[in-house]
């Protein structure tokens, strides 16, 4: 993966070039430091679910004060993730420790 001095964002492969497609800009491919590279193509990027029915909370991750929209209880499991563009804030999950019930909070 290359990334555009320019603006930063992802480049793709064009021939021989690296191009931006944001901002178009371009730079010459080094196959030596492609071949360092590491790809997902051809790996098992979705195993399933996850069995966690043996799994205490305790283990599973932190917990928040928040509301559950389903139930009303005080308390939830919560994770971050960063599911847009890497300028924008990450994205909170949260699953209630009492019913089960599960919702994301986006910062806008």
């Amino acid at each position: 993966m290359e990334f555009c001095d320019e603006c930063g964002s992802m480049m793709r492969t064009e021939g021989e070039e690296w191009k931006c497609t944001s901002c178009g800009e371009t730079k010459p491919r080094d196959s030596a430091k492609e071949a360092t590279m590491t790809t997902t193509q051809g790996q098992d990027t979705d195993s399933g679910p996850v069995d966690m029915s043996e799994v205490d909370d305790e283990e599973i991750g932190p917990t928040t004060k928040v509301i559950c929209p389903e139930c009303g209880h005080d308390r939830a499991r919560y994770e971050m993730k960063q599911i847009r563009a890497a300028d924008e804030s990450e994205t909170r999950f949260f699953t209630c420790t009492e019913c089960g019930q599960k919702w994301r909070e986006d910062d806008h």
